[in-house]
């Protein structure tokens, strides 16, 4: 996996402080570059007398954009790119926009209305998280206010599977590239109350885990710290809450298997991770 040409899709407002703070984070630490865009819906044109207010709308349109870009070179700095892009659907115009400049990832912030510290999915991750071709990044809200110094730790959500084992080869490259550790977790989901038979079961789930953690740390030991644990919980957000989460920490999860091949496609697993987490997430195209 690639870090160095990152796409933040920035709008005004504070939830879009937090994906550029995010963005210039990952740019950074990976020594690579950005580019930060906003999307423009497209301005249909009238025949006969209504064409002035077209021109009008369209000039207010781009002068919005130009200081939408302005906040943004503000908080970030020179050292980006700055660009309007436009198409009817945000999300759909970042997907457009990073096949055609060839970028590694695309990050975001939370949709407005989530709580703080959580991400919340709107109609632009929706748009991405369900056809990008390249991985997503997601920052949870308030995440710009004080963002980490730098990354510290890797998590991957392991799931045993070919879509799995990729996903830990492709965090195994990042956190190189990113000089942090790298970790692996499986979350065991478990109801209340548990007959005997079914606390045999968790036992088994619980012990196949392990072991498959273990498997999946083998190939990326030897250049990288890596860490492996079990999570186990009554939801998916009790399991998450089982254990630490560093103040640069990233959760990186794959993409469902039933999605196409080469885009990202959030299951529903991951969907609950991401809404649980309280650091930023990356969702990874599915490779196999």
């Amino acid at each position: 996996m690639k870090l160095e040409n990152v796409l933040a899709g920035y709008t005004s407002g504070s939830r879009a402080r937090d994906g550029l703070a995010l963005a210039v984070l990952l740019k950074n630490q990976a020594g690579g570059r950005l580019t930060v865009a906003t999307v423009l819906p497209p301005v249909w044109s009238p025949p006969g007398p209504a064409r002035a207010e077209e021109t009008a709308w369209r000039a207010y349109l781009a002068e919005q954009a130009s200081a939408t870009l302005a906040q943004a070179r503000e908080l970030a700095g020179e050292d980006a790119e700055y660009i309007k892009h436009t198409h009817r659907g945000s999300g759909r115009g970042l997907v457009e926009l990073a096949r055609r400049r060839g970028v590694n990832v695309v990050v975001i912030g939370s949709a407005p209305g989530g709580g703080r510290g959580r991400i919340s999915l709107g109609s632009t991750a929706d748009q991405l998280l369900h056809s990008s071709s390249v991985p997503v990044l997601l920052a949870p809200r308030g995440y710009g206010e004080r963002p980490p110094a730098a990354f510290a730790r890797l998590t991957v959500a392991y799931r045993r599977g070919p879509g799995g084992d990729a996903a830990v080869k492709d965090a195994a490259r990042a956190a190189a590239k990113l000089g942090v550790a790298l970790r692996l977790v499986t979350l065991v989901v478990s109801s209340g109350r548990r007959a005997r038979v079914e606390k045999e079961m968790l036992a088994r789930m619980r012990d196949q885990a392990a072991t498959d953690l273990r498997t999946a740390a083998r190939g990326p030991r030897r250049r990288l710290s890596v860490e492996a644990e079990v999570l186990e919980g009554r939801s998916v957000a009790q399991a998450l809450g089982a254990t630490s989460w560093l103040a640069g920490e990233m959760i990186i999860c794959a993409s469902s298997a039933t999605g196409p091949l080469r885009r990202v496609f959030l299951g529903d697993t991951s969907i609950k991770i991401v809404k649980a987490s309280t650091c930023p997430v990356m969702v990874l195209t599915r490779q196999t």
